[in-house]
């Protein structure tokens, strides 16, 4: 019985202790993400934070840190996850419901914003941060009354925030009471005098009052503030523009595009200001980046077409007269200026037409000028060469239906494919590695110590590859050829862009070894790799420097398309030799979305991805095609899944896109 008592009573301090050890991991690693987050190193924090769920999946405190990691990393579909969860495993959870609804607000999600919010606030009434984000978003979803409600009930309990009176000001400037907007951006900028927003705001309504010199004030001392803070240079340059000061206006307009490169409402306003003092040659160059971030935006063309008719580029102007056309097809002013460009390069016929729908879309428009239904003809006839303000869509107004934004696919592309390949081992931090034994097995057969399966570029300097290649030659020459050393030589013969030696190669060990699948994969890389190569130099649209990656060719504007037949084939005998072989699948799916078959790609990384379910660039890669095929929303889960996986150009994907979800 003693024997008995004692072994329970050690079994017990083995569980306590075990327990205790596993406390003590689990504090730690809140620690560790904690601190990761204080410094701001968010995808740390996320790679701590995993290793915590992974040993406790009802740590509902830690989904709560990651889902604020992800938000602060723009990955807002993975934090609204996240938080959901948070609240699941703990229903009373009131900074969950707060940070969901935060997070809800920044998609646009007002309804079920505010249906969290309302949830906060019922279990905690008496914090007053969830009052302040509900009067942020009920401003965004112009419930400006009940927006004023919530700020004054912040206000009642903390006076010293001044971006409370600015967003309670803000409310009050779009019910048109001025007067009180004033007294709530004045008391804003009492509270902190070193905050350039309260200066802006007063400054930006200073402007629309045409109280120049008082705005102007106000945006340099917002600048003083805040040398980077874009907002101010911006509105500044529109003062400068009212006051008939041009250069001083463009100077301020560099200063925002040095501040920030891809804004195409700058790059629009600086076109405009150079049209008028005679620079169209510069105002070109601006409109060929407003083109470029923001294709479909009708005034882009429209613009531009009247700066080539001036450099007496009629072709070129009628070109892009004919894309506004195309874009909205009731724009009056496109098809008059049109006409009369037709008639000067003697196309009677073309006028005579361009002029007859002008006619007929402004009747129809003075017809109808009663029924705001038709509100979007107003613009079809007015001038187009007033600036724009900052707080203006780009696209909007009553252009809102027929001009968009641009997602910014011109800059995403797939990561690259997975090969065989030969690195010196480095500090780079590896996304999770994915066991295969076969692979293992694979590697110790052909006993190089920098033979590595990655989609990463090899990081041995080229002089070094080719003196390797060279010993590889004297191996082969020195005795009958092995299947081992011609698939190394095979794989230096890529490395320094000899592709078709590099095929010749690996085909001989296929023959030697006709049952290997990496054989396959690689030598599938390779041809792949060689129709980048001669597409690269084939097609004049191809930028100067040359990518080693087909998949980096996904957005290129060509028309010409290049057959990965045998690539794919190859990629076939792999899967059918190695079904399990996960990145088999991967390979086939990028060369499949190349081809323009995105459907058979998403199943070949839907494949990848069950064999390997921590497949991080399957993830981001399937992520993109989905939101080449429209589905953005389960685009961005799968982008985001692949940024708390490690891959860290998902946030940078995650940022042009979550929010327009």
């Amino acid at each position: 019985m003693r024997k008995l008592i004692f072994g329970i009573i050690s079994g017990v301090a083995l569980l306590c202790g075990m327990k205790a050890h596993a406390q003590y991991n689990r504090e730690y690693f809140f620690w560790m993400g904690r601190s990761s987050m204080m410094n701001n190193d968010y995808q740390e924090a996320i790679r701590t934070l995993n290793t915590l769920l992974r040993f406790d999946e009802d740590a509902f405190e830690g989904y709560f840190l990651r889902g604020i990691a992800k938000y602060n990393l723009d990955d807002l579909l993975g934090a609204e996850a996240d938080f959901s969860t948070a609240i699941r495993l703990n229903p009373v959870y009131t900074q969950a419901y707060t940070y969901r609804a935060i997070t809800r607000s920044r998609l646009g999600n007002y309804d079920d914003a505010l249906r969290d919010f309302r949830e906060a606030i019922e279990l905690r009434p008496d914090l007053p941060s969830p009052y302040y984000s509900r009067g942020v978003t009920r401003l965004l979803n112009q419930q400006f009354k009940e927006a004023i409600e919530d700020f004054d009930k912040f206000i009642r309990q903390e006076n010293k925030v001044a971006d409370a009176f600015i967003c309670r000001g803000l409310s009050y400037l779009h019910l048109k009471d001025t007067t009180r907007a004033y007294e709530n951006f004045n008391t804003a900028i009492r509270t902190n005098r070193e905050n350039p927003n309260g200066y802006n705001r007063r400054g930006g309504l200073y402007l629309q009052q045409e109280r120049y010199k008082d705005a102007e004030a106000d945006f340099n001392k917002a600048i003083a503030c805040d040398s980077t803070y874009l907002l101010s240079y911006f509105n500044r340059a529109l003062v400068y523009n009212a006051t008939n000061r041009p250069m001083q206006a463009l100077a301020d307009f560099d200063k925002v595009i040095q501040l920030d490169s891809t804004n195409s409402l700058t790059y629009f306003n600086r076109a405009m200001l150079r049209t008028q003092i005679g620079d169209y040659n510069r105002a070109l160059e601006d409109y060929d980046k407003v083109a470029l971030y923001s294709p479909n935006n009708v005034l882009v063309y429209y613009n531009r077409a009247g700066v080539y008719a001036q450099l007496g580029e009629i072709e070129q102007a009628v070109a892009d007269y004919t894309s506004a056309i195309k874009l909205y097809p009731d724009f009056a002013n496109a098809y008059i200026y049109r006409g009369r460009l037709r008639e000067y390069l003697n196309d009677p016929q073309g006028a005579r037409a361009d002029r007859a729908v002008a006619q007929k879309k402004i009747a129809e428009y003075r017809s109808r000028l009663s029924d705001s239904t038709y509100s979007i003809y107003a613009d079809t006839t007015q001038r187009f060469d007033r600036l724009l303000s900052f707080d203006s869509k780009f696209a909007g107004g009553s252009f809102d239906r027929i001009t968009g934004h641009n997602g910014g696919r011109e800059e995403m592309r797939l990561l690259p494919l997975f090969k065989f390949t030969l690195m010196y081992a480095d500090s780079v931090p590896a996304v999770k590695p994915y066991h295969l034994q076969r692979v293992e097995d694979f590697r110790k057969r052909i006993d190089n110590d920098l033979l590595t399966l990655s989609c990463r570029e090899s990081n041995i300097p080229a002089d070094s590859l080719v003196l390797l290649d060279k010993q590889y030659v004297q191996e082969l020459n020195a005795s009958n050829p092995s299947w081992t050393v011609l698939f190394e030589r095979g794989v230096t013969q890529s490395l320094i862009k000899q592709y078709t030696n590099s095929v010749n190669t690996y085909s001989a060990a296929i023959e030697l070894n006709p049952s290997n699948p990496f054989l396959y994969l690689n030598r599938s890389t390779t041809r792949a790799e060689m129709i980048d190569f001669i597409s690269s130099i084939d097609n004049s649209y191809q930028r100067i420097t040359i990518d080693s990656d087909p998949a980096n060719r996904l957005n290129n504007n060509s028309k010409r398309t290049y057959s990965y037949d045998e690539a794919v084939a190859d990629l076939n005998k792999a899967v059918k030799l190695y079904p399990d072989f996960a990145y088999a699948y991967y390979n086939r799916a990028n060369l499949l979305a190349l081809s323009g078959s995105l459907p058979e790609a998403f199943e070949d990384y839907t494949k990848a991805i069950e064999l390997n379910p921590a497949f991080a660039e399957a993830y981001y890669n399937r992520g993109i095609i989905q939101i080449f095929m429209k589905d953005t929303r389960k685009g961005c889960l799968d982008i985001s899944k692949a940024g708390e996986l490690g891959i860290l150009e998902a946030y940078e994907v995650l940022k042009r896109y979550a929010q327009q979800e």
